[in-house]
């Protein structure tokens, strides 16, 4: 396998409308980016995933694109991304631009001109169908919004189809003149020379809606292939699909560097893991550390040399993890620290998402009225419409609710978390009087040192890139593995839970590599780990 920059570095997740404010509207945008690059530097992550910042009518934060070659107005402009490019090359940071072409917003001048005129060439841009004999949609389709996947034109008497909100159209893939207009809009954005792109729901652009395929269709593959042959496929990018189905076998599909798909898949295995089976994201059950054991560990060895892991806990579609998967009351510190020691040391490529780095927290709401997103929006009137408790309900939303994610980054104890002079687009989570850059920065004990010394030791170690992985059989709340690379083992040990828990193993320690206690490992013999200590260290060749 050749060996690419973006298998060495640690990309940072922005979201750009919550990162930070440059110009007190409330709204986060690319100047505001520019101004704390020198934060990230000091970091020391090697690549931004941009969230998207295309001319967009909002509906879906973005997510909604009505211009691919302009910038949202409340983001900035034109100036301001090349202005941000040429500063994040200064300081060796590349970009990675969020690519969404499973759909367009509806105000997008394509979907206008073909839903306005049968005839014209841009119709066949997106996928229209006839009602069935009784006028209803074409066929019982839903939307990941809640709803039907369907929605009728009065205009011309035909349904169109979104997979998401019905300010999102889906595109017609099989058109091939949809597939040159998305390459060259591709290439226009490499020609300004970005790092790459992440692929928003990528394995959903083979679809046959009237056969009920949605995702994974049968010429996805092939779409994927011509995209790398006709953009990305000459240059040295980082492409990271959305692939919310995927085994490692699809995984090898898209990963495979002989196949010259995409670099790597993000892939939602684990993430699913506190979920009831066969139900909704809001249909909450404790997480089983033997299952997500068992999901990442599948991950890690299955992919071998056909592929590559990403690495994440969080994104901007998922709750904050030490809320979910920690513990951010009793020991904060010690279970974000755990949570990025035993992710950053397997075999990947790691993401983190703005304001993980600080140990940011869910953000609970009391009433429906404190929530922006339009999942949680549609969820919550579609459940309480069917006999659900207003309770149970906002339980779910606190738990997976997007704005966990969403709400903005802090960065003091200023008002708004120095986030914005003016009233934030989304109030702040309120202990950012404590949880805070600022804070942060300042002890030298914080979670963000973790983060940043996890960064360094992937520069200083090509172990932590290279190394094969071996899960240690143990008790259910440790997780440990070893590292092994070139002569040299690596043992990383955590303690999953609330409770002390004691680890054995005969291995020698040469030397602590990083911890987030203060003890003193010399003897692995009989450890007794408190809540949620993680450790790695070097152990003498078996």
């Amino acid at each position: 396998m050749n060996k690419h920059w973006w298998q060495e570095v640690v990309v940072y997740q922005i979201y750009p409308r919550s990162f930070n404010d440059s110009n007190g509207d409330g709204i986060g945008d690319l100047r505001g980016i520019i101004e704390k690059l020198d934060y990230l530097k000091l970091l020391g992550i090697g690549a931004i995933w941009l969230s998207p910042v295309y001319k967009s009518p909002n509906d879906d934060n973005g997510y909604d694109i009505s211009d691919y070659e302009n910038i949202m107005e409340e983001f900035g402009t034109m100036e301001d991304m090349e202005f941000l490019l040429a500063e994040a090359n200064k300081r060796e940071i590349k970009i990675v631009m969020d690519l969404v072409v499973n759909h367009t917003s509806d105000e997008h001048p394509w979907f206008i001109e073909g839903k306005d005129d049968p005839n014209s060439p841009y119709r066949d841009y997106y996928i229209w169908a006839n009602p069935k004999p009784d006028g209803s949609a074409p066929n019982e389709l839903t939307s990941a919004f809640s709803g039907s996947a369907w929605e009728f034109d009065a205009t011309t008497n035909q349904y169109y189809l979104h997979q998401f909100s019905k300010k999102q159209p889906d595109l017609n893939w099989e058109n091939e003149e949809v597939r040159k207009s998305i390459y060259s809009m591709m290439n226009f954005w490499i020609d300004k020379g970005i790092g790459g792109f992440r692929m928003d729901v990528i394995d959903l652009i083979g679809k046959r809606p009237l056969e009920g395929i949605l995702g994974n269709g049968p010429q996805l593959h092939e779409y994927l292939q011509e995209m790398n042959r006709e953009t990305f496929g000459q240059h040295d990018l980082l492409t990271v699909g959305e692939t919310w189905g995927a085994t490692p076998a699809i995984a090898k599909l898209y990963s495979n560097p002989e196949r010259k798909e995409l670099s790597m898949v993000f892939q939602f295995e684990h993430i699913g893991l506190d979920q009831q089976e066969g139900k909704e994201k809001w249909d909450l059950k404790p997480l089983s550390i033997k299952d997500l054991k068992t999901a990442l560990v599948k991950w890690q060895i299955e992919l071998g040399n056909e592929g590559w892991n990403s690495l994440f806990w969080n994104n901007h579609d998922l709750p904050r993890i030490v809320s979910r998967w920690g513990n951010d009351t009793d020991y904060h510190y010690e279970s974000a620290t755990l949570l990025a020691i035993l992710l950053h040391m397997m075999k990947g490529t790691p993401y983190i998402y703005q304001g993980e780095e600080i140990g940011m927290t869910n953000t609970p709401i009391q009433s429906i009225d404190e929530a922006q997103d339009i999942e949680t929006l549609n969820m919550y009137q579609e459940r309480i419409g069917a006999g659900y408790q207003v309770s149970e309900v906002l339980e779910s939303i606190n738990a997976k609710g997007r704005d966990n994610a969403r709400r903005p980054m802090a960065w003091s104890a200023q008002k708004h978390g120095g986030f914005t002079t003016g009233e934030p687009w989304l109030a702040l989570n309120p202990n950012y009087s404590t949880i805070n850059v600022e804070a942060a920065l300042e002890n030298p004990q914080s979670i963000f040192y973790t983060y940043q010394q996890l960064i360094q030791l992937r520069k200083d170690h090509p172990i932590i890139i290279w190394g094969s992985f071996e899960l240690i059989p143990t008790v259910e709340h440790i997780f440990a593995y070893y590292r092994r690379y070139e002569g040299k083992t690596w043992l990383i040990v955590t303690n999953f839970s609330d409770e002390e828990q004691v680890f054995h193993c005969q291995d020698k320690v040469q030397k602590i590599i990083i911890q987030n206690t203060t003890s003193t490992i010399a003897d692995l013999q009989d450890v007794t780990l408190t809540p949620w200590q993680a450790f790695v260290v070097e152990v003498e060749e078996q």
